[in-house]
């Protein structure tokens, strides 16, 4: 017995609309309905945004930046990392 019925749930329905009224639990639904309405407006719409602009490639964008003054230049040196084993 430590599960809800449907008897409890009508005793705490009953004393919600008692406490607010249905007036007010009117209004409260519909605010929520609005809120979760726009919510989903907000979604679709960036998902629209995000399928109209092309993603940035940052590989691409940093290759095009000018050298700053007084940076060093990086050379990449393609290869693999080893370790040796070394016993002193």
């Amino acid at each position: 017995m430590g599960a809800f019925s449907i008897w409890h749930l009508l005793i705490v329905l009953v004393i919600v609309i008692l406490l607010f009224g249905t007036k007010r639990l009117k209004s409260i639904g519909s605010d929520m309905g609005n809120a979760i309405k726009g919510f989903r407006q907000a979604v679709k719409d960036e998902s629209k945004d995000d399928t109209t602009t092309p993603p940035a490639d940052d590989n691409a964008n940093a290759q095009n930046l000018p050298p700053q003054p007084g940076a060093q230049q990086a050379r990449v040196i393609e290869g693999e990392a080893t370790r040796e084993n070394t016993k002193s």
